[in-house]
């Protein structure tokens, strides 16, 4: 029978990672297809990825599949060829990471979910098929510069913190489905405007931007492959860069640098910073951002109570993380109990 789970624990598997020197090379992709076993289909590509050494995080559901994933480069055209070889998933799109280092995951995550996004939609008549106008990153460039042309990001607030485009309504959502119907609040009765929305790689536009059109907004406008395709692409054509500073990933790197500036502030000092750390005491593993000093000082703890923790026996800390003890610490995300890795 073969292997369709991981069966080595995490510690391990991340010491193992970080050791390997193999070459790797980390990308995203999604397609909105319809898999009607989608059990079988989530087995047939474990089995097959296993082989090649992948690991990442992939949800895939009858609707169609979402994945973030790292690989040995010298498998890419493999892998490549893998999906070729599927019905309804040739030339899927490979948004291929603007950093790399090769360590953005350390397992493979393979999960059956109900939707490969979270959007909370149940209108039987809304149409996810109606998208809006796709964009390269020369006519967003263009585009953005109309007057009246209004601009979303439909990412979460911890994403957008650290990164967004110029003049882009920045809506302060923790999840995608609370996002959704604020998006629309937020552009009230500019139903003749031109709306431009971008998100990480692409997806969760292309349900937003029908959801718009739904309710209302004939006019959307999304940007092709996400930032990570949009940062790709300028650097090709030798474009000016109208995304600035971090583009948020959800793997271990937490973050892909786009340009020099640092917008986001460190939550314990306020010192200009952009790294997004998760506390180190296991019993909180909160996301925050944090400088470097900071990190140093409170080796890379949200708070003093956590920082405390971690400097107990090791059976105490064990305790603490079986009771699910909530420690209170700086300011930092609200609302968020955990880092969106584990979501």
């Amino acid at each position: 029978m073969p292997l369709l789970h991981n069966r080595v624990n995490r510690k391990e598997l991340k010491a193992r990672m970080l050791a390997d020197p193999t070459p790797r090379t980390t990308l995203s992709f999604y397609r909105y297809y319809p898999i009607p076993d989608p059990a079988a289909f989530r087995d047939a590509l474990y089995t097959a990825w296993h082989a090649m050494g992948v690991f990442g995080r992939v949800y895939v559901a009858a609707e169609g599949i979402n994945g973030q994933v790292s690989l040995p480069t010298e498998q890419l055209d493999a892998f490549r060829a893998h999906f070729e070889s599927l019905d309804g998933f040739s030339n899927l799109r490979l948004n291929i990471a603007v950093e790399d280092n090769g360590k953005s995951f350390y397992k493979l995550d393979l999960k059956v979910r109900h939707k490969i996004v979270a959007d909370g939609i149940d209108n039987p008549d809304f149409n996810p098929a109606d998208t809006g106008t796709h964009l390269k990153a020369e006519d967003w460039n263009a585009l953005m510069d109309e007057p009246e042309v209004l601009v979303v990001d439909m990412r979460n607030h911890y994403e957008s913190e650290v990164g967004h485009f110029e003049k882009a309504i920045l809506p302060d959502c923790d999840t995608f489905r609370e996002e959704l119907d604020k998006v629309v609040d937020m552009l009230g009765e500019n139903h003749d405007r031109k709306v431009m929305m971008y998100c990480t790689g692409g997806i969760r536009c292309e349900k937003a931007s029908a959801w718009l059109k739904y309710n209302g907004f004939p006019n959307v406008y999304q940007l092709e492959g996400g930032i990570i395709q949009y940062a790709r692409r300028i650097k090709e054509l030798g474009l000016p860069s109208r995304f600035h500073g971090k583009n948020f990933v959800f793997d271990e790197r937490l973050g892909e640098r786009i340009t020099p500036e640092i917008i986001a502030q460190c939550h314990q000092c306020g010192a200009p910073a952009d790294t997004h750390e998760n506390c180190a005491n296991d019993a909180c593993h909160l996301l925050f951002i944090q400088c470097d000093a900071c990190r140093e000082k409170m080796e890379t703890c949200c708070s003093e109570a956590c920082r405390a923790v971690l400097h107990l026996p090791a059976e105490e800390q064990e305790k603490i993380r079986k009771a699910k003890q909530k420690v209170s610490g700086t300011e930092h995300y609200r609302g968020l109990k955990k880092s969106p890795l584990k979501d």
